[in-house]
């Protein structure tokens, strides 16, 4: 039996030696390995936060001190320590979720997967704990570097230095990259905290005068602090945090237990705000991860835990042809710029920094700074395309629509991960984008439906420098070219069925994705002798002219896509076909306006009734209601 057999809640970690805690994070380290290769996860921030969250539960006392993990990605060795050891579902429909979910336990707070949040979420519990006389809890939040670039963080950095009454620690775990590298001035900042040599010296000296002192005890630390804190007043530039009020601890080896709880220990006898800045390395203690500089291991697939090499290879996705037509574009357009908000390797975007270093721009976890920026280079005669996952473009809305839109700005948007992705849960399905983007004035928006469409898509948006264009495909590998057999005023048509004599006429229109279940669905109804036409319009924002014209020669008409129903591209052509006068009715499928649990693609399709033969099924009830 295990250690980590031993422990089903925090407090067991309470019982344990020195010796034993340091015995458990090797343990959880193969536990992560072993399991996070068979189910696939985020199994390099986990790596890293052995130690971290060891000290966490050992110091403060969840759930009554709340913990907050920014982003949630980095959790798993949170819910181990929180009695959830079963991880053969990881991410799959009846299994544990990759983020902290509420449903799961006590211990988990906060659900969102987007990053910067956290920050806020602590000030709100801290004050709320301070209002209620609740002085005996401390409210905690891990931070990534990455997640200290987003605008949030630092906007709830500047109310929590207001706040000396609240007991509230923000653990700064530093490994000097997110996604990607950590950019910009803070992370700048970090590293000469991180690097400065006068803390080497000290750390490495105190490394080895404990081992030589045997167990390292309570007196042998403080006296390690003092030399440091001396040190630090002499080489470090930590007075940034120090000067917007908030007591600094730090640097910290954030994979040396002993050092990490005592500094915790500290954190939580001061009484109000802290900083405990810890420097962990991503992947830490499995080999594969550490020596990989393209950061592979942030999330995997299904990998072999001996070489880290994925046991399918990957299939050429939809992010390899934007990958590749953008480098394209900017070969031919020296005016054409790429911004993403520290994403470059998820989003496609690395080509195109390789290619051309001088016109990308990674602005760090910041898309409201990515978008107005973008719409300051158009003002100044370039051509932007702003490359982020669908989901994250939702905390951008605001300036797409004021900063771009109204100001006429040629922004080109382009939209990975777009509608149902499954596995990552309610925040990561790129579901919104159609609805939201669709109150956009001026705003062009384009669904491809294969290779040919996306490559045509963004030559077609860059072309456009007088409003903001939109370019949106799903996650994963490409589906099989779905050539158009004719074309009416700019609208694919990609079947025909005859039907029966006399039979009535329906016309399919598939956005995107669901192109293919739109033409499985009108074999479906064509095998019940209706006349059916199956088109896809690719630019479904603003809706074009030539689809409201189809609907109206057609008996009945269907939209099928991959977004929230309420407000998206089926409803948008239900209110041009009524605004035209038409009487053809409307039939709208898609995602219903709620959240979705983790699950497959597949899965989540199957579970709201958009499969070809559940969408026939109600479209052939709709006709028979009919009459």
């Amino acid at each position: 039996m295990g250690l980590l057999d031993r422990v089903g809640s925090p407090a067991d970690l309470r019982t344990l030696s020195a010796s034993q805690v340091r015995a458990l994070a090797a343990e959880i380290r193969g536990f992560l390995v072993d399991q996070v290769s068979r189910t696939g996860g985020h199994l390099g921030p986990n790596l890293g936060v052995v130690e971290l969250t060891l000290g966490l539960h050992r110091v403060f006392e969840s759930p009554r001190d709340t913990l907050v993990f920014d982003t949630g990605h980095q959790a798993y060795v949170h819910k181990l320590l929180t009695g959830r050891q079963d991880f053969s579902r990881l991410r799959r429909s009846g299994g544990l979720s990759g983020y902290p979910s509420r449903a799961e336990s006590a211990h988990d707070v906060v659900e969102n997967s987007h990053a910067s949040t956290a920050l806020s979420w602590a000030d709100g519990i801290a004050r709320a704990n301070a209002i209620a006389g609740r002085t005996d809890r401390h409210v905690v939040a891990v931070v990534g570097d990455g997640a200290l670039t987003g605008g949030m963080s630092w906007e709830a950095l500047n109310n929590i230095a207001d706040g000396a009454d609240r007991r509230l620690v923000v653990v700064v775990n530093d490994n000097g990259r997110s996604y990607a590298p950590t950019i910009g001035g803070l992370a700048q900042h970090l590293d000469a905290l991180r690097t400065t040599r006068g803390y080497e010296t000290v750390l490495s000296w105190g490394r080895s005068a404990l081992k030589r002192s045997g167990p390292p005890g309570r007196l042998a630390y403080e006296a390690l602090h003092g030399l440091k804190k001396g040190i630090k007043d002499v080489v470090a530039p930590q007075a940034m945090f120090e000067d917007l009020g908030l007591k600094y601890v730090g640097p910290v080896d954030g994979h040396d237990t002993a050092a990490v709880e005592f500094a915790l220990r500290r954190a939580r006898a001061y009484g109000g705000p802290v900083i405990v800045h810890v420097i962990t390395e991503k992947g830490r203690g499995y080999t594969p991860a550490e020596q990989d500089v393209a950061d592979r291991f942030h999330a995997v697939g299904q990998i072999h835990p001996e070489t880290g090499l994925p046991v399918a290879p990957s299939r050429f996705g939809w992010t390899g042809v934007f990958a590749d037509e953008i480098v394209r574009i900017g070969t031919r357009r020296p005016d054409v710029v790429a911004l993403t908000a520290a994403m470059l390797q998820p989003v496609g975007l690395a080509p195109f920094a390789e290619r051309f270093p001088d016109r990308t721009f990674d602005v760090g976890i910041a898309e409201q700074h990515a978008v107005t920026t973008a719409a300051g280079m158009a003002y100044a005669g370039l051509h932007p395309v702003v490359a982020v996952y669908a989901t994250f473009l939702n905390r951008a809305v605001d300036q797409v629509l004021m900063d771009v839109a109204l100001h006429r700005a040629g922004v080109t948007f382009v939209l990975d991960r777009a509608g149902l992705t499954g596995d990552d849960g309610a925040s990561h399905n790129g579901m919104w984008d159609l609805a939201l983007l669709g109150v956009v004035p001026g705003l062009r928006l384009a669904a491809p439906r294969d290779e040919d469409t996306l490559r045509d898509a963004l030559r077609t948006a860059v072309d456009v420098d007088d409003a903001p264009t939109v370019v949106r495909y799903p996650k994963g590998a490409l589906t099989e070219p779905l050539p158009a057999v004719d074309e009416v005023d700019g609208v694919d048509v990609l079947a025909r069925h005859d039907g029966a004599p006399g039979a009535r006429s329906v016309l399919v229109c598939g956005v995107g994705a669901m192109a293919r279940t739109g033409l499985a669905l009108a074999d479906l109804l064509a095998a019940h002798g209706l006349r059916v036409t199956v088109v896809d319009p690719r630019w479904v924002l603003p809706v074009p002219a030539a689809l409201v014209k189809l609907v109206g020669e057609h008996d009945h008409a269907v939209t099928v896509e991959d977004g929230v129903r309420e407000g998206g591209i089926g409803s948008a052509v239900a209110q041009r076909v009524r605004d035209a006068g038409l009487a053809t009715p409307v039939q709208t499928f898609g995602v219903p306006r709620s959240f979705l649990a983790h699950a497959t693609r597949d899965k989540l399709l199957t579970a709201l009734r958009l499969t070809p033969g559940d969408i026939a099924a109600d479209v052939l009830a709709a006709l028979r209601s009919a009459g």
